[in-house]
């Protein structure tokens, strides 16, 4: 389809936009934290010393996640007794599980500074500044879990520090994934391999472009999971750039049973019935622009399929309310500078082409939509200068060499026109019968 690709990047945008980027943390939650101390018949032999009553008191109410009560045992006790490693570090659980992080994190330090050897505290502190995004302080300490001995709960506990340490290392982007790799392999000698790392697994795969283990790790969650959304998407998104609309629809559309209102899923979904040049995708998109109208991405794929639909002001409405919002969005200017050349607006697509490559220089789309409306405007030096700029970007095509001919022979110059014509000859194959004849008889003129 004419706009696939466009809007492939506007679904990458998507993900981060109106989802957010995913920390990976989200499971290192309190909510869902290490095993704690009291259910650890081994930690007790790490310690200096046994629990005291209050302590084990404490432990027995943490257990019911009643934090009233192990905080009144607790805090009398680290009054008195304030190098008590193992009070501390349940003084620190039950902050953290009630989402106090500054108070969690300073006992979290007391614990450690009492018992250095002490896995748990350093893990918990270690998730936790994960969590908070501080990723340089998180590291020595789940590096240091890594190493410890927590008795009969090490390899639980260590291979929960190497799969933090994974999360940290995965590249947000770009980057070498064989550190967060490396990482989930020592997760995966200590503990058995579970769906969440199959799926970390699959996406370091797919950021690497090794795209074929990617799916292979995708479909490996499914038949574990067929229901589960990540699989279902991250598949759903491989399948996408192979093309493949109609299975990607199928894996989608399963994923967005368990999250109905999923923006990112539902984009993705409207992007491939789009391709696939289904109706449905039009009412889809306008509900989600409905309830993000924020969103340029959504806004640019809307105005997309309305072009396609033929409702070019529609678009072109939409792309005004978007540029209001954020002017020099070189993207958007691009996109609303082809709807205007559809229009056949060509001043105002100029303009709007113009400003894109003031604001992004090496945007070759701009540039070459600047040259097709200066073309078109009968501007031909504008057109040379937007087509040599284009030049340094992006590798000549049969349409830049006709602009490049014509442009030329507005000029009078020629040679170059003769050069230019000739080379659109060889790249257009008989794929553009008609400029192909206007392109003959010039040459024949030039030539004589």
């Amino acid at each position: 389809m004419r706009c696939f690709v466009l809007r492939f990047f506007f679904f990458v945008l998507l993900c981060t936009s109106i989802s957010g980027t995913a920390t990976g943390f989200a499971q290192e939650s309190p909510t869902d934290p290490p095993q704690h101390p009291a259910e650890q018949t081994s930690t007790v032999a790490t310690e200096p010393q046994p629990p005291s009553d209050a302590v084990l008191a404490a432990e027995a109410a943490i257990g019911r996640a009643d934090w009233k009560t192990a905080e009144a045992k607790l805090n009398p006790w680290i009054t008195a007794h304030d190098t008590d490693a193992r009070a501390l570090f349940d003084a620190g659980y039950v902050a953290d599980a009630q989402n106090r992080i500054e108070a969690a994190e300073a006992l979290y330090h007391r614990a450690i500074a009492a018992h250095p050897n002490a896995i748990e505290a350093h893990l918990s502190l270690g998730l936790l500044l994960a969590r908070e995004q501080k990723t340089a302080e998180a590291r020595p300490e789940l590096e240091a879990a890594t190493r410890l001995d927590g008795g009969v709960a090490s390899p639980a506990l260590k291979a929960r520090a190497w799969r933090a340490l994974a999360r940290i290392d995965k590249p947000e982007k770009d980057g070498d994934t064989t550190a967060a790799s490396n990482d989930l392999l020592e997760a995966l000698k200590l503990s058995p391999e579970t769906i969440d790392d199959t799926l970390f697994a699959a996406d370091l795969a797919a950021q690497a472009d090794q795209f074929e283990a990617a799916e292979a790790a995708y479909r490996r969650v499914l038949l574990r999971d067929a229901k589960s959304a990540q699989g279902n998407a991250g598949l759903a998104h491989l399948l996408i750039r192979k093309k493949q609309f109609a299975e990607a629809e199928t894996f989608l559309r399963t994923a967005l049973e368990k999250t109905p209102d999923d923006p990112a899923l539902t984009a993705q979904l409207a992007m491939v019935l789009a391709a696939e040049d289904k109706a449905e995708a039009l009412p889809l998109l306008k509900k989600l622009y409905a309830t993000h109208p924020g969103s340029a991405a959504i806004a640019r794929m809307l105005a997309e399929v309305l072009t396609e639909a033929g409702d070019l002001a529609g678009a072109d409405q939409i792309y005004a309310k978007q540029l209001a919002l954020t002017p020099n969005d070189a993207e958007l200017l691009v996109a609303h500078g082809q709807s205007l050349v559809r229009q056949g607006r060509f001043a105002e697509a100029a303009a709007s082409f113009d400003k894109a490559t003031q604001h992004d220089a090496h945007n070759a789309d701009a540039w070459s939509g600047l040259a097709f409306a200066a073309s078109r405007l009968h501007q031909p030096t504008v057109a040379l200068h937007a087509l040599t700029e284009r030049a340094k970007l992006a590798p000549e095509s049969a349409s830049t060499y006709f602009l490049w001919a014509t442009s030329y022979d507005a000029l009078h110059k020629k040679t170059e026109a003769v050069g230019a014509y000739r080379h659109f000859l060889g790249a257009a194959a008989g794929k553009f019968p008609d400029q192909e004849w206007q392109a003959k008889q010039r040459l024949q003129l030039l030539e004589k």
